[in-house]
């Protein structure tokens, strides 16, 4: 099975630099670097550390604060972060800068493994999530380089589709070192696959494990004061195709009673700012890009966020949020960003990629769903004008992050085998 994998992706190479040129006509990155895609990355990396994948930007987010630790406990240990998109590139090194090294995860081939693992030579990688990559886990076992699948979680929807694949994924998840599950649901589906009990952790989401720094509130704070000190403000983040017209659409409603109301509009992808520009161009709103460094005007009614890194700041200034991939067939984004500084979380019926903590934050009533443009406005109406219950909204969503953060700690404890003695 894993040689007619291999052979299939040595074949499908060409169209994945099809993929990769097409791609490049909206987001260059895409056509840059592609020797680090198979494996060449001397020079860009120091060996005998950890390598840490996250695929994109989400997983790249939840690493952060494990990636914090580790350069807090182990401050002379070398640090590889990975990614497969140019998003995720761009993510991790606004969050680490020159604390980490930074290349992309070579394509699962034999060769271009290897050439990287000859590079990097890892005490120890971890992938984010749950990403299976048959060669990177049989070389990784074969060289007896440890390997953890940290923060994971496996869908009824997947488990299905592993299921199908019997004994291959069976053999593949034996080799695993060791695999951390977000909920005891997704380490149960883990062990129906085949993976041994002793292989197992169920250690909670990395993602409650996020906090607002005071540097962090101290920025928002001034900027919330710089741009609308006594104006309302709302934010929708993480928009995909046909989120943005919703939005604005509500947005159009909002201003006939809220007429000072600003909008805070920050597409996922980078490729996809132009749009939301010429999106919000065409319906006729005053706008301003982030990136500017414009300060919003009193006639300025939405600003579009279309710098990297910002995201967390750009929730302190809001006094709600609406977090997008989840109006459409996406599976939504991270509700616990907005959760972190305390506002009102709005969202889309479509959360299955956040099922967990969604589910947490509704039974809390940390979370507010939405499903068109006519519930989306009725919301945020009913979040402005009463303050008490825009209040105990955001009150609740922070109480859930808190309750529920302790996997970054249970995670270190995991590793501290794998890693030299701490540095005190």
């Amino acid at each position: 099975m894993t040689t007619l994998y291999t052979v299939l992706l040595y074949l499908i190479q060409p169209l994945i630099w099809l993929r990769l040129w097409l791609r490049g006509r909206k987001a260059p990155e895409y056509r840059k670097r592609w020797a680090e895609r198979y494996g060449y990355c001397t020079g860009k990396v120091e060996p005998d550390g950890i390598v840490l994948h996250s695929v994109s930007v989400g997983e790249t987010l939840a690493a952060i604060p494990l990636v914090q630790a580790l350069r807090h406990r182990y401050p002379t240990l070398p640090i590889t972060v990975t990614t497969m998109t140019p998003t995720g590139s761009e993510r991790a090194q606004s969050a680490f800068g020159k604390d980490v090294h930074h290349v992309y995860l070579p394509y699962d081939l034999p060769g271009a493994i290897s050439r990287f693992l000859n590079t990097v030579n890892p005490r120890l990688m971890i992938i984010m999530e749950t990403e299976l990559w048959p060669n990177i886990i049989r070389i990784l076992h074969q060289r007896q380089i440890p390997l953890m699948i940290a923060n994971a979680r496996l869908s009824e929807r997947s488990a299905k589709g592993y299921r199908k694949l019997g004994g291959f994924v069976r053999h593949l998840l034996q080799r695993i070192t060791l695999i951390t599950a977000q909920t005891a649901e997704d380490g149960d589906r883990f062990l129906a696959l085949g993976l041994k009990r002793s292989q197992l952790a169920v250690t909670g989401s990395l993602k409650f494990d996020i906090s607002v720094t005071p540097e962090l509130a101290a920025r928002a704070i001034t900027l919330r004061r710089q741009w609308a000190p006594r104006r309302p403000v709302w934010i929708a983040t993480s928009t995909h195709e046909g989120e943005e017209a919703i939005v604005l659409d509500a947005h159009r409603r909002l201003l006939q009673t809220f007429p000072d109301l600003l909008l805070i509009l920050v597409p996922r992808h980078p490729e996809r700012f132009s749009d939301a520009c010429d999106l919000t161009h065409k319906r006729n709103f005053s706008f301003i890009l982030r990136s500017s460094g414009e300060i919003p005007s009193g006639s300025t009614q939405v600003v579009i966020g279309d710098t990297m890194g910002e995201l967390m700041l750009l929730y302190g200034i809001a006094d709600l949020a609406f977090v997008g991939g989840s109006l459409v067939e996406r599976g939504g984004h991270n509700p616990l960003e907005p959760a972190a500084n305390a506002i009102p979380v709005l969202i889309g019926p479509h959360t299955w990629n956040f099922k967990d903590i969604c589910g947490k934050l509704q039974k809390a009533q940390g979370l507010i769903t939405v499903k068109d443009v006519v519930s989306l406005e009725k919301e945020v109406a009913n979040l402005l004008l009463d303050e008490d219950y825009r209040l105990y909204y955001g009150r609740h969503a922070v109480e859930v992050l808190h309750q529920n953060q302790g996997a970054l700690q249970c995670l270190l404890q995991l590793l501290k085998s794998h890693l030299p003695p701490r540095a005190y």
